[in-house]
């Protein structure tokens, strides 16, 4: 008789492994929804920064460069918690991020509260209209919008007027649904006699799961969905009726609240991130116009002829116009729309200070378009500093730093806070007066500005002793600032001073040795090497510097906010002497607020090659 082979063993360590792989499938995603701080959003620069400072009024105040906006950067998370840090962070690099050691709050000084300036009306806003009284936001309405702001800065406006109405009212009943049938089942699980209690609600919430799923809007639901809303009625209805524990029942339901607060956090976040990516990313065509006309630079060596009548550039009794800019058509369209409203041209320089990287785009742009009669000279600021400024160590071109300010009043503390960007001199605008040494006067203008009407009476406006003559601040005063200015002597009143368009004596610049006073300031208010704390020292040194030698201009001639502020009123645009787009939605941006891009797309250049085959869209 044959014998037969024993049966082989069967061997285990296969279905141990994809035991272990299943297991850890289950644990990778609930780990990624609880990572609500993931490292990328936390950078070594970002374009916002708050500081909180005690005042007449509660400020955050956070900054960023237009340097970034050049840049493939982006992405900012800004807590309340790092509200006290006095931290500067452009971007999206993945470096972690420096706190400067808060400073002691001090009281608020009991002084009279400065009047805030009268914010425009909505547009479309119309005296003879009888409307009806605004709803009044409640507590905790206002309390989510000021966190909000705090945390993702102008994405909550953003993302408020762009919200998208969505048909879900029977997506989320069924999330309702599967949130108190979860909130259940642990307890219901545990009762004897209630197995098939137990077995229809966990058949209930895998469909619903399942539904949910695939289903966003309503009108992704299945046909038969009523029928499993009526099951699932049916199945809470009888774990209600079952005698539990209604603590367990309440634990479990706040869990899951916990979890869809933390998961739909962290999409917000997600949402803040790509929407910085977007405000602070030069565009596609953009970087394709630049790269276009600086090869067709090089490849058309004779539009670069000296021997062609230009300006002279140094003639101190024309016209001088500065602009900071490393965006072409940016820095155009103040060109453009300054010389449009300007009734005489014939005396007019521009001097466009740029980068090395920017330097032959700039200057091959403004050889190829003409201005009437005025003259447009490029310079390159960083080789300009280096070869004939090199006591300076300021060899990089800053942009204007912007400072992003929230105000609430303690006297009213139900009014809604307002959100304001304060812009001022970057670094780079102090050596203005040793670039220029042949002139007297000169007016600066911000890359981010249009003008509307002619500029002219500014060049007879006597600033007596003073040395800059700009739009007053008042939301922001000195005194609010005592923990940033430290032990400087300055006038608590004072009012904050905005950039954009500024008329500045340079005669007046030089008597009074402001640069000097820069320097000096700069040592001391930076507190080491790093770029972050070099522009975070923007502001308290611009306001130190200046310190009583602003001449007050009227705040008529430049209506700031048209980057982020969505109320202002369309007569109040038009009738403006001056647009300055100042906040993080720039009219060259897609992301621009569209009602105030077509002012600056007036001024866009019309039937340019490069800008058609780059797919730069006027």
């Amino acid at each position: 008789m044959k014998a037969t082979a024993p049966p082989a063993k069967r061997r285990r360590g296969p279905r141990l492994a994809v035991l272990a792989l299943v297991f850890c499938s289950l644990l990778v995603p609930i780990a990624f929804l609880f990572n609500r701080f993931p490292a990328v959003y936390v950078t070594d620069e970002r374009p916002e920064q708050e500081v909180k400072l005690p005042s007449f009024d509660r400020i955050g105040v956070e900054t960023h460069s237009r340097v970034d906006r050049e840049k493939q950067q982006g992405g900012s998370d800004v807590t309340p918690e790092k509200q006290d840090a006095f931290e500067k962070i452009p971007s999206i690099d993945t470096v972690p991020s420096r706190v400067i050691n808060k400073p002691e709050v001090l009281p608020p000084p009991k002084i009279e509260k400065p009047k805030p300036l009268p914010i425009p009306e909505p547009v479309g806003h119309k005296k003879d209209v009888k409307k009806r009284p605004p709803r009044v936001p409640s507590a905790d309405e206002l309390e989510k919008a000021k966190a909000c702001q705090l945390e993702f800065g102008s994405y909550c406006l953003w993302s408020i007027k762009h919200k998208e109405v969505m048909k879900d009212a029977i997506v989320k009943r069924l999330k309702d649904q599967l949130f108190v049938a979860r909130s259940y089942y642990p307890s219901i699980a545990k009762l004897k006699g209630k197995e098939a209690l137990t077995r229809e609600l966990k058949q209930n919430i895998q469909e619903h799961e399942r539904v949910l799923s695939e289903s966003i809007v309503d009108a992704d639901l299945p046909s038969f969905i009523k029928r499993k809303i009526e099951k699932m009625d049916q199945a809470i209805a009888r774990a209600k009726s079952c005698t539990v524990d209604c603590n367990n029942v309440d634990k479990k339901l706040r869990q899951i609240l916990h979890i869809t607060d933390d998961e739909a956090h962290f999409h917000m976040k997600q949402s803040a991130y790509l929407y910085n990516l977007g405000v602070h990313t030069m565009p596609k065509s953009h970087h394709c116009l630049n790269m276009r006309l600086t090869v067709e630079y090089f490849k058309s060596a004779t539009l670069d002829s000296d021997d062609s009548p230009v300006h002279n550039f140094n003639v101190p009794d024309h016209r001088h116009y500065v602009i900071l800019s490393k965006n072409v058509l940016a820095a155009s369209v103040v060109i453009n729309s300054s010389v449009s409203s300007s009734e005489e041209t014939r005396n007019v320089v521009f001097h466009v200070l740029t980068d090395a990287q920017n330097f032959y785009a700039m200057k091959h742009w403004f050889l190829r378009n003409a201005y009437r009669e005025s003259a447009v000279h490029v310079i390159n600021y960083e080789h300009l500093i280096l070869e004939n400024l090199p006591e300076f160590s300021m060899q990089q071109l800053y942009m204007p730093e912007e400072f992003r300010v929230f105000i609430s009043s303690f006297e009213r503390p139900t009014e809604k806070s307002r959100m304001e960007y304060l812009s001022v001199f970057s670094h780079s605008h102090f050596f203005i007066p040793e670039i220029f040494k042949d002139l007297k006067k000169v007016i600066v203008l911000d890359d981010d500005v249009i003008v509307q009407r002619d500029l002219s009476f500014l060049w007879n406006l006597d600033m007596g002793d003073k040395v800059n003559a700009a739009v007053r601040f008042c939301g922001l005063r000195m005194g609010q600032l005592r923990n940033l200015l430290g032990e400087a002597t300055y006038d608590p009143q004072s009012c904050a001073w905005m950039s954009g368009l500024n008329v500045i004596n340079l005669e007046k610049w030089r008597e009074y040795n402001v640069t000097e006073n820069y320097l000096q300031l700069l040592d001391k208010f930076r507190s080491n090497d790093d770029e972050a704390s070099l522009r975070a020292a923007a502001l308290p040194i611009s306001l130190l510097s200046f310190q009583n030698l602003i001449y007050p201009l009227n705040e008529r001639l430049t209506l700031s906010g048209l980057g982020y502020h969505y109320g202002i009123e369309e007569e109040i645009i038009r009738t403006s002497t001056s647009l300055h787009y100042n906040g993080n939605m720039k009219p060259w941006l897609e992301l621009g607020i569209p009602n105030y891009r077509k002012y600056w797309k007036r001024f866009l250049a019309r039937d340019e090659r490069f800008m058609d085959e780059c797919n730069v869209s006027p």
